[in-house]
């Protein structure tokens, strides 16, 4: 069973919706009601834990019986347990759904087999409708399930020669203000920013979210040092909206799991090139984000230092995801190769088999 047109345009405008939903322990989740026709009915997106999901989201708009053989375009498995809120799976079969379509399987063992429960009541089930774009959306929480930590991105700013500093130390500022604007956005979007006790002494950094006018974003996150050395008690980070987690220790995966126990889903690594390149080499990076700049430094301060790679062999192999222009600089996303990535330039298979239109998101 496939997707039709339709439902692969609702998907994007799904994944459009997911997007106004908050970052944190639970998934961006869009949701669109189609009739018959394949036009819209209702939309509706998950709001923070503790609130409906999009699903319920969505059947909230329509009068009641109004939504009995429609089609439910969701970005991610209706769930099938009951936590703050019910099943999804529940109420799509008491609302009458006829047919749902997702694009992501849930991997929480404890809200998974929504998609069985739906066929069992002889609802037709499509899955995988724009898988790459909807686990690309899902990517940090999805990781989170996975590996059972925070969701790590590595961050870093860089001369076009690989230099994050120049001879002397120096580096502000290497990149120009729209990309520092977006490490900023990006800052917001994470529940804790990490650096090492190095960067403290170096830098001093304030480790805040800021608008272009220096004024404080409204999320926060974390602040987090990660180091044996001290902290002095007049460091900037301690004038930090939240207190700082300081871990005298070297041991990333310990850190990791302390914050996950704290909550923490998304940790923003922008430490110096010890910490980046101590989170590689232990395989705890997920993403990483490099700012490029059309800058040469020369000298030896390089962005990474040692990964563990003695040979061309080893090479730590990355995916790039998007490549993008900030005023002068360029922003590589990348996550981390698959054996089975590399040459690959196979569609996904779950895409349809004609072009279709770009979609809202």
């Amino acid at each position: 069973m496939t997707a039709n047109q339709d439902e692969y345009d609702a998907m994007r405008v799904a994944l459009a919706l997911a997007l106004r939903g908050p970052t944190g322990v639970n998934p961006q989740v869009g949701a669109v009601i189609l009739d018959a026709s394949g036009d819209i009915l209702a939309e509706g997106w998950h709001r923070g834990a503790g609130t409906a999901h999009a699903e319920i989201d969505a059947l909230s708009k329509l009068a009641p019986g109004a939504a009995r053989g429609m089609t439910a375009v969701v970005t991610l498995e209706p769930c099938n347990h009951s936590g703050r809120t019910g099943p999804c799976a529940e109420a799509l079969i008491a609302a009458g759904i006829g047919r749902v379509v997702y694009s992501v399987e849930d991997p929480n063992g404890v809200s998974s087999g929504g998609a069985e429960r739906l066929r069992d009541a002889g609802i037709d089930v499509v899955s995988g409708v724009l898988h790459r774009e909807g686990g690309l959306l899902l990517k940090p929480w999805l990781d989170v399930q996975r590996l059972g930590r925070p969701h790590v991105t590595v961050k870093w700013a860089q001369s076009i020669d690989g230099r994050a500093a120049a001879s002397d130390g120096t580096s502000q500022w290497i990149t120009g203000s729209p990309a520092r604007a977006d490490v900023h956005r990006r800052r917001a979007l994470a529940d804790a920013i990490a650096v090492g006790t190095g960067t403290i002494e170096a830098d001093d950094p304030s480790l805040t979210a800021r608008a272009d006018d220096g004024t404080l974003l409204a999320h926060q996150p974390r602040p987090v040092v990660i180091g044996v050395r001290g902290v002095s008690p007049d460091a900037a980070i301690r004038r930090h909206p939240k207190a700082p987690l300081v871990y005298a220790t070297r041991d990333l995966t310990a850190v990791l799991a302390d914050l996950r126990e704290r909550g923490v889903q998304r940790l923003f690594v922008e430490g110096g090139p010890t910490l980046a390149s101590a989170f590689i080499a232990a395989g705890l990076a997920d993403d990483v984000l490099a700012y490029i700049a059309p800058v040469l430094l020369g000298g030896g301060r390089l962005a990474l230092t040692d990964i563990g790679v003695d040979t061309i062999g080893e090479a730590r192999r990355l995916r790039v995801t998007s490549v993008e222009h900030l005023g002068e600089d360029l922003l590589i996303v990348a996550t981390p190769a698959a054996p089975d990535d590399e040459g690959s330039d196979a569609p996904d298979s779950a895409d349809p088999p004609h072009p279709t239109p770009e979609g809202a998101r």
